[in-house]
């Protein structure tokens, strides 16, 4: 039996379908990889935030801890071996620290108050500056029960002002605790924009973003003071700015403190700074001087 032979010839791809076969694997390939870019930039802008936070948190819960401390131990708590064991005033702010208490001033970072941080004259206590005297580890055995007193300053600068620093410096009679810590201050929380004038925070997109964290397209201070009032009856307790004859740092009672912080890279899609604000309390629990 003879096979017979094929006439018919073989069918492929034309030239033409392989480059449009070809051209659609191109898009769908871009395509990927232009959403597999995005969403990288996308985690990586998150994990930058949430670090932020992670870090604002756990320095709030410092700044807390500090602030309800602060004024321990006073002078009736024990009778000390040397004067460094016990506190002078609760806030240790200049001048005339500590025989002449300073008075705070009337508005909010304005004046006409005495009490500054500084030979600069900046008013305090400050929007963005802070100076407590406490003892921050009266529980540690290696000198409970008359642990040495310490100043703790947390102040606003760094570059761009987006540097929340903390400076620890012990007490020492005859100095003066803003200059004492000013020689001890490091980085404690990075981007702190409360006060960034980086961010232009009076441009519309960024306050229309974040209408509830700046009131007025204005900073917002991370410190906000309220006072007793030992000479008169009020309540509740005023604001120490609008205290009288009692807006004396002695007399602060509760620290209000805010931070706003923002993700080291704006957001992938908008190009604006993405931000998160912590908001906590510290109240003195220690008796006034």
């Amino acid at each position: 039996m003879n096979a017979r032979g094929r006439t018919g010839r073989q069918l492929g791809f034309s030239l033409i379908e392989l480059l449009a076969a070809l051209g659609i694997f191109l898009v769908i390939t871009g395509a990927a990889f232009t959403l597999l870019t995005s969403s990288q930039q996308r985690y990586q802008t998150d994990s930058q935030l949430l670090s932020s936070f992670q870090e604002a948190r756990l320095g709030m819960d410092q700044i807390v801890r500090d602030i309800d401390d602060s004024g321990f131990p006073p002078p009736s708590y024990l009778i000390p071996t040397f004067a460094t064991q016990t506190t002078s005033v609760p806030f240790a702010w200049s001048p005339g620290y500590p025989t002449s208490p300073c008075q705070m001033g009337s508005l909010v970072g304005a004046g006409p108050g005495t009490c500054t941080t500084s030979a600069s004259n900046d008013y305090a206590p400050g929007d963005f500056d802070i100076i407590i005297e406490t003892v921050p580890n009266r529980l540690d055995p290696s000198c409970a029960p008359n642990c040495p007193v310490q100043w703790i300053r947390y102040q606003l600068a760094g570059p761009n002002g987006t540097t929340l620093l903390r400076g620890v410096a012990p007490k020492v009679i005859g100095d003066d605790p803003s200059v004492d810590t000013a020689n001890a201050l490091v980085p404690f929380v990075q981007n702190v924009v409360n006060n960034a004038p980086s961010l232009q925070i009076g441009q519309t997109q960024l306050w229309a973003a974040y209408p509830n964290m700046f009131p007025s397209s204005a900073s917002l201070p991370i410190f906000q003071y309220t006072c007793d009032t030992p000479t008169t009856t009020q309540y509740p307790a005023p604001s120490c700015w609008n205290a009288g004859a009692d807006n004396s740092p002695a007399n602060i009672r509760d620290v209000s403190i805010t931070l706003i912080v923002a993700s080291p890279l704006p957001d992938a899609t908008t190009g604006m700074p993405r931000l998160v604000q912590l908001s906590a309390r510290g109240h003195r629990v220690n008796p006034n001087q």
